[in-house]
């Protein structure tokens, strides 16, 4: 599933790769929507408060807040490798809306048109 993660990420408008210490971050704008470390094989991904609690209710053992300050501003861990696609989908779409300019968000309703 990290290759559609990365895949998916870098299909939105105007992402980039770049490195972040030890992880590797996806950015619109400078601006992180999401990371993934694979030392621990968890994505990070910046959510709105509603997303975050939403998406935690799907399971909370494979999504839920980072456990510090930083969770309480939105920032959630996935276990992507136990998620099915359309979630990993939803999940950066959420993400990429949360931080993107607004004339680059997405409609839910309208995923990307390069989406792999």
């Amino acid at each position: 599933m990290l290759n559609f993660f990365r895949s998916f990420s870098l299909s939105l408008p105007e992402s980039t790769e770049e490195p972040h210490f030890e992880k590797t971050s996806f950015r619109v704008r400078k601006k992180i929507f999401a990371t993934y470390d694979p030392k621990t094989q968890l994505a990070s991904l910046k959510l709105s408060e509603t997303d975050q609690d939403l998406f935690s209710l799907f399971d909370p053992n494979l999504i839920f807040p980072v456990p510090n300050k930083w969770g309480k501003q939105g920032w959630t861990l996935a276990k992507i490798e136990a998620l099915n696609r359309e979630v990993i989908k939803d999940l950066l779409l959420a993400a990429f809306n949360q931080v993107a300019p607004e004339k680059l968000k997405i409609s839910p309703d309208n995923p990307s048109p390069t989406s792999p």
